[in-house]
């Protein structure tokens, strides 16, 4: 699972589809709005941003990095992966599956 926050839903979603397309990850889930709160540059922040979630396999974590740095409009994006400790195991191959670049 990788988390992105995005600065909105159109941005999450923009980004999730390539990924998914380009198979460097099965699946995208766009939660439309949060709040963040953060230090940035010496400053308290707060935005309202969506959520991207990705579903992926870690073969594919350093391309899809370099991805989403070229085309999220963030210059520091959260880019955070988080292990698939236990899960159903047919959904956990489906995402095996959907997680082949297609050019492989």
């Amino acid at each position: 699972m990788v988390y992105i926050p995005c600065p909105d839903e159109s941005c999450a979603r923009d980004i999730g589809r390539k990924l998914v397309e380009q198979g460097l990850a099965a699946c995208a889930n766009v939660v439309p709005k949060m709040t963040s709160i953060y230090r940035w540059e010496g400053r308290l922040e707060e935005d309202k941003e969506a959520l991207l979630l990705l579903k992926t396999v870690e073969d594919n974590l350093k391309e899809l990095q370099e991805k989403v740095k070229g085309i999220h409009p963030y210059r520091l994006p959260a880019i955070v992966a988080y292990p698939a400790t236990g899960g159903l195991p047919e959904y956990l191959d489906w995402v095996k599956k959907g997680s082949r670049p297609r050019w492989s």
